[in-house]
Order: C-alpha cells, then sequence, then structure tokens
C-alpha cells in the first residue's frame, strides 16, 4: 500500500508540473517515440482550425510558432465544458491544452494530445478575424502585418529569415572576422546620392535660422546636420584598418520614391570589410558566402523550403542546391555588355558600353550565358561610387556584383581606393566635401593598405532562399513610400 501510495503522489506531482510547465510544441514533435506513450504535458497555442466528427470528438489544429507544422489536439465530448468550447474555439482562438501526448493514430503527424483539458485564454470573433483558414494572398497579407506571422506562409519565411541570420553570423565568426556595430546616425554619405533621411530635434514648423537665411544646424542636438545612415561601410573600413577582418549587420535607410518589389526604406544590410585584400579576395569571400548561407538554410529549414516550394516557388530546393554548388563564373563588365550585344534578344532597357546593368541583363547573363551565378567585375567609374579604387586604364574600377538566377544582383562590393591623391579626387568628382570626411581619408595618411569589402541587402538574401517574389513579404514591417504602418 506504502508503494501504491508513493506511485500515486509521484503522479500527481507530475500531472501538476505538467499543467505548469509549457511544453514547446517543436519539441514534442520531435520527440523520441518512447516519450509519446501516454506522457502528461500542457501545451499554449493559437487554433488553426477545428473540425467536429459525428461520433463527438473535435479536433483542434494547434501552432505555438514554434514549428512550421501543427500539433491535433482531440478534444472528447466528456470535457466538462465541451459545449463551450464548440462555440468559442475558431481559428485564433488562444487555448491552453493539458492531456497526455501519445503515438497519432492519423496520417501525416506522429504524436497528438488527448485532453484532458481545454481552456480559452484569447477569445476570437470569427466574423471579424481577419486571418481564415484557406489561403490568403501575400499582398493580402501586407495589410495585416500586425496579424500575418499567424499564416504558415509568414511562419515560414520568417523562419528562414531566422536561420539565415544565424548563418551569416557563423559564417563570419567562423573565418575570424569581428562583428562591429557601426552608427546609426550619421554625418556622412556613404553612396554620395543624398537620398538620406534626415535626424533633428528642430521645430520643423520654426527652425533657427543662420544670417544667410538657411536652418542653423549649429543649434541643433548634434551641432550640425546628421542623417539616418545608408550604410556601415565607411566605419567599418575603419575597424577592418584595425581589426583586420570585420563585418557588419544592422539596419540601413534609403529615402528613395522606390515602389517596386526589391526595394525598402528600412533594410538591415550585412557588410564585411577585409584589411590586406583586393578584388580576387573579394570576389572569393562572396561566392563562399552566397554558397554556405545557402547551405545552411537547407540544412535547417528543410520544412519551411518544402512548404514554400509547393506554395509559391516551384523548384525552389532544387535551384538552391544547384546555387549551393556552384562553381561561380566571372566576366569582366565589358565581357558582359559584349555577350549581350551578341545575344540577339531584344531587352526593354538598351544595351551600351556604360550603362549600369539592369535585372533584365543580369539575369540573362546568369541564366542563359553563364548558366550559373556568376561575379561581373570592373564596371565604369562613372556608374559606381567614389571609395572604389580605380583601375590603371582609369575608365574603370575594381567593382563587382554577384550576380544570381531569378534574382540578378545579389551583393555589390569592391576594393577600396587606398591611394589619398586619388580618392580626394574621386570625391570632388562626386560633388563630396573632403573635409567631411577627414577620419576616413586618415586611412590612407597613416598606414593605408589595400582593402576589400561588400555589402549584401539581408532581404534580398531572404527573397532568394524563399522563392519570395516581393522584398516587402521577408521583412516584419516593411517601410515603403507613403507606407510605415
Amino acid at each position: 500500500m506504502a508503494q501504491q501510495a508513493v506511485a500515486a503522489r509521484a503522479l500527481r506531482t507530475k500531472l501538476t508540473r505538467a499543467m505548469i510547465i509549457r511544453s514547446r510544441i517543436a519539441d514534442l514533435l520531435t520527440a523520441p517515440p518512447p516519450a509519446a506513450q501516454g506522457r502528461p504535458v500542457t501545451v499554449w497555442g493559437w487554433a488553426r482550425s477545428r473540425r467536429d466528427s459525428k461520433a463527438g470528438i473535435s479536433f483542434i489544429d494547434l501552432s505555438d510558432g514554434s514549428v512550421l507544422a501543427g500539433l491535433q489536439v482531440v478534444a472528447p465530448a466528456t470535457l466538462p465544458n465541451y459545449g463551450d468550447l464548440l462555440k468559442r474555439v475558431h481559428t485564433g482562438t488562444a487555448v491552453r491544452v493539458t492531456g497526455l501526448l501519445v503515438p497519432s493514430q492519423g496520417r501525416g503527424q506522429s504524436v497528438e494530445i488527448q485532453a484532458d483539458a481545454i481552456e480559452v485564454v484569447g477569445d476570437v470573433d470569427p466574423e471579424a478575424y481577419p486571418i481564415q483558414k484557406q489561403a490568403m494572398s501575400l499582398e493580402h497579407l501586407r495589410g495585416l502585418p500586425h496579424l500575418r506571422a499567424r499564416t504558415r506562409t509568414v511562419q515560414a519565411i520568417m523562419g528562414v529569415r531566422s536561420v539565415l541570420a544565424g548563418a551569416v553570423h557563423r559564417f563570419f565568426q567562423d573565418r575570424g572576422f569581428a562583428c562591429v556595430h557601426t552608427p546609426i546616425i550619421t554625418g556622412g554619405d556613404c553612396e554620395g546620392a543624398g537620398r538620406q533621411f534626415r535626424v533633428t530635434t528642430l521645430d520643423p514648423a520654426k527652425p533657427p535660422r543662420t544670417a544667410e537665411g538657411g536652418v542653423d544646424w549649429a543649434q541643433d542636438f548634434f551641432a550640425r546636420e546628421v542623417h539616418l545612415t545608408v550604410s556601415g561601410q565607411l566605419e567599418g573600413e575603419t575597424y577592418a584598418c584595425g581589426l583586420g577582418d570585420i563585418y557588419t549587420f544592422g539596419p540601413t535607410f534609403r529615402a528613395e520614391n522606390s515602389n517596386t518589389p526589391r526595394h525598402l526604406a528600412e533594410f538591415w544590410m550585412i557588410e564585411p570589410e577585409m584589411a590586406f585584400c583586393d578584388l580576387d579576395g573579394d570576389r572569393a569571400v562572396a561566392s563562399d558566402f552566397v554558397r554556405a548561407t545557402v547551405a545552411d538554410a537547407l540544412n535547417r529549414c528543410g520544412p519551411e523550403i518544402e512548404f514554400l516550394e509547393k506554395q509559391q516557388a516551384p523548384g525552389l530546393r532544387a535551384s538552391l542546391e544547384t546555387l549551393a554548388g556552384s562553381d561561380f563564373a566571372h566576366l569582366t563588365y565589358s565581357e558582359a555588355i559584349t555577350a549581350l550585344e551578341r545575344s540577339g534578344k531584344r531587352f526593354e532597357f538598351p544595351v551600351r558600353w556604360g550603362i549600369d546593368l539592369q535585372a533584365e541583363h543580369e539575369r540573362w547573363l546568369v541564366e542563359e550565358h553563364c548558366k550559373r551565378p556568376a561575379v561581373v567585375t570592373n564596371y565604369p567609374k562613372e556608374i559606381k561610387a567614389f571609395y572604389m579604387r580605380l583601375d590603371d586604364d582609369g575608365r574603370t574600377v575594381a567593382a563587382m556584383d554577384v550576380l544570381v538566377p531569378r534574382m540578378g544582383e545579389l551583393i555589390g562590393g569592391s576594393q577600396r581606393e587606398d591611394r589619398l591623391d586619388v580618392l580626394e579626387r574621386r570625391m570632388r568628382e562626386a560633388g563630396l566635401d573632403p573635409a567631411h570626411y577627414a577620419g576616413y581619408l586618415d586611412l590612407r595618411r597613416f598606414g593605408s593598405v589595400p582593402h576589400a569589402g561588400f555589402g549584401l541587402g539581408f532581404e534580398r538574401l531572404v527573397c532568394l532562399v524563399t522563392g519570395t517574389q516581393n522584398i516587402r513579404d521577408v521583412i516584419p514591417y516593411p517601410r515603403t513610400p507613403g507606407h510605415c504602418p
């Protein structure tokens, strides 16, 4: 009897712990088979759907966001509040479920929960709830940024995004790169295009004025005109010229009035900078980066990629596997222009030497000409930034773009100009005042070395790996012209 009492107390303790400790659905679905032999568990989540059988049993597909797949909850009519559940549990309803984890009797799932108790913790009006169990377009979901993470498609995309973020850090950390957090507020303009968001504490209706009538920025918070950064590159270069190899991974902002599927006003940039490195070394690291991050996602995001392939991107896995194993082609800009001119294809944007390659040109080069990813180098100096190293011909710079199928340009980079006189001349040609870049120029005055780097818009990488067409669908809250939810 004493042993039975001890066993009963142990069971009560186990059941009590199960009611208090929340189990993640991801952990339950990957538990080894012996763990599913009547183990008491408690799960929380949102109902994706509920169906009722004639035998008086309800089946709830439950998601807690920890995994793409849902967990089936079997709710028998013997539950004390069964009638209330039929009235209250709809798509989107939040519930807490306590029951036994058992092997599933249905197909497509390894385990299920035989519910002992179900508590509704968050009601939903089924007539008003905008997320329904039937599929909805990504365009429609953009209007529901606060709720779209409840859908499988967005969960899959954001799951891949999370894994890719880890893959970025793993790639660089494993190679000895230091992570540097560059400033978001800056007084410089890396691109020299002037498309920046201004940061100010001045009253926009009545800003202080100088004697000449202009805004007196000396009275602003930083005593000068400052903006949100368009790139962490310039600051990254300064730390590369002290730490050797560094990378940045942070938000950047561009005030471009571009309503296209490829542009955002706020996005995340990955920008490595490497001292003692030339264009060839830069090209090698960029190619390795693409292969490694795509392979990482393939290894860690199998269910998400499988789902997205069926949902929106036929052939996605095969294309990613090819990309992860590709030997990237290499051609100069001049060779690319010659190939395009001889292609016999009519492009929307006419081809001639000196143009900035458009997406249609880039995709033709990788999909039809090279038939694999490619790196195009040595672009005309007029279409590239002031900081790119001038080639010996005086016409081109040591720049590169990494082009991939289905997208075109994924990465842009260059060997940086390390000669003081050349850099100052290039700044003036771009309409920039060298006096505003004193620290950047000091790198060329004091121990200048060859160095190189590249930039990658993180959202473009997520689009590539998920097969998503519009960049607004791969960032939690897209900021675009006229739109800031």
